[in-house]
């Protein structure tokens, strides 16, 4: 395979593709958030925090305001209690919360169904979110001043077609339509200088043929997935025509990488369609092959899907996710050893990326593998990622000064190696470069 590298030729900047969600602590130890910082991640997005082992404590609206008949005015009404710490050991660390304003999936609703009910009181509900909002940006109620920049309207409310199978939210698509545009209205005149933004979208798995989008259109009827599909074009007709604020949307997947384009342009071209086309887009819960956890494969795979959306309509993105747990979901660490799993070292290879800035012209003659270039100044960096079975023969273009190079592969994680001329099945390498 060719590598053909251009250096001198920035493209733009190196965006915040490497951000996860929920991040690794059991009760109140943050012990593992100096790998947050050494990873460098820009992003951690507090959806599902407060559920099981979370005791019912972080982050979700009823957790912090737990009875909706008391005065959002009043401070005492307010439990921030444990939030306060894991929001303040997340800005220590380096990695900017992600606030989704809302509640944790239920995942048991199907016996009985909790908080993912509309609000009794939209109003109201946004005048909460604000004052929450207040004690961690303004230090409203003993609080902070912090620069958390984007405030999250709810989680997959799309999550079933079927309102009595749905997961996140037990009301209609109006309904939700109609909390959003009062949440977003009030919170935008309150916060002009923050981003108010949703909905964290299913997905678009309708518009691919991939397998992912075969076998959820099987299982669950073809209906389920251009559900959420149709959500997301009716949502932004709703937001259209009552001037609603959508400082960025945000939807997920579970896809493969040459999936995971399509639903990236995707999300852009209706965007910009509707006009929309100032509103970011948050890839902000994603992941890929989730038993595969642990593997080689799977860790190539993921910094395969980061240096993808590098490349992508997608300005912040978010990995599902870096919690201590013992869910497949939680692919960064091994929750018996408390140790990264070889996918995190694909977020600390694209973090040498992130940290240099400036983009600068790669071309590959492979479909099926996956770079990114960066340069600062007389420094330069390449990261290479081969998800396939196959080991890939490597040619550059031009004659590099490597002064350092990097494997993790089956075995090896971030090694120190002789400059590679050839890639690994299954691993991805680092190549820093002197300019």
């Amino acid at each position: 395979m060719k590598v053909t590298v251009n250096f001198d030729k920035a493209i733009g900047k190196i965006k915040p593709m490497h951000g996860v969600g929920q991040p690794p602590f059991v009760g109140s130890n943050f012990s593992l958030f100096h790998y947050l910082t050494e990873a460098g991640i820009p992003f951690s997005r507090l959806h599902d925090v407060g559920g099981v082992y979370g005791g019912g404590r972080w982050v979700d609206v009823p957790n912090i305001f737990r009875d909706f008949n008391r005065d959002p005015e009043d401070e005492d009404a307010y439990d921030f209690t444990f939030t306060d710490l894991l929001i303040t050991a997340l800005m220590k660390c380096g990695a900017e919360p992600f606030f989704r304003l809302g509640v944790t999936i239920e995942n048991d609703c199907r016996i009985k169904a909790y908080r993912i009910y509309p609000p009794a009181d939209n109003m109201k509900w946004a005048r909460i979110c604000e004052h929450i909002i207040r004690h961690y940006t303004e230090g409203w109620a003993k609080g902070f001043y912090y620069n958390i920049r984007y405030w999250e309207i709810w989680n997959e409310p799309d999550n079933h077609c079927d309102i009595n199978k749905n997961q996140m939210w037990r009301g209609t698509k109006e309904q939700f339509f109609e909390l959003y545009g009062v949440a977003s209205k009030h919170l935008k005149s309150c916060f002009p200088h923050l981003k108010i933004g949703g909905y964290a979208s299913c997905g678009f798995y309708s518009v691919s043929d991939s397998e992912m989008s075969k076998a959820l259109s099987i299982s669950n009827t073809t209906s389920y997935v251009e559900h959420f599909t149709n959500f997301f074009n009716d949502f932004l007709k709703y937001v259209k025509e009552n001037d609603c604020p959508l400082d960025f949307f945000s939807w997920h997947t579970y896809d493969n990488v040459k999936a995971n384009i399509t639903y990236a342009k995707y999300a852009r071209r209706r965007l910009d369609e509707e006009g929309f086309t100032q509103t970011e887009t948050s890839l902000n819960e994603w992941n890929m092959e989730i038993q595969l956890r642990g593997t080689a494969k799977h860790a190539a795979m993921i910094c395969a899907n980061i240096l993808s959306m590098q490349n992508l309509p997608v300005d912040t993105a978010m990995f599902y996710d870096a919690r201590l747990g013992v869910s497949q979901y939680g692919s960064m660490f091994n929750p018996l050893t408390k140790e990264p799993f070889l996918a995190y070292y694909g977020f600390k290879a694209f973090n040498e990326l992130y940290k240099l800035g400036s983009q600068v012209e790669l071309t590959l003659d492979s479909e099926d593998l996956y770079a990114v270039a960066a340069r600062c100044e007389n420094e330069g960096c390449i990261v290479i990622a081969n998800p396939t079975d196959d080991d890939v023969a490597l040619e550059f273009s031009d004659v590099l000064n490597v002064v350092e190079c990097y494997i993790t592969e089956e075995g090896r994680c971030e090694e120190k190696i002789t400059p590679a001329t050839a890639i690994p099945k299954n691993s991805f390498i680092t190549f820093k470069v002197k300019l």
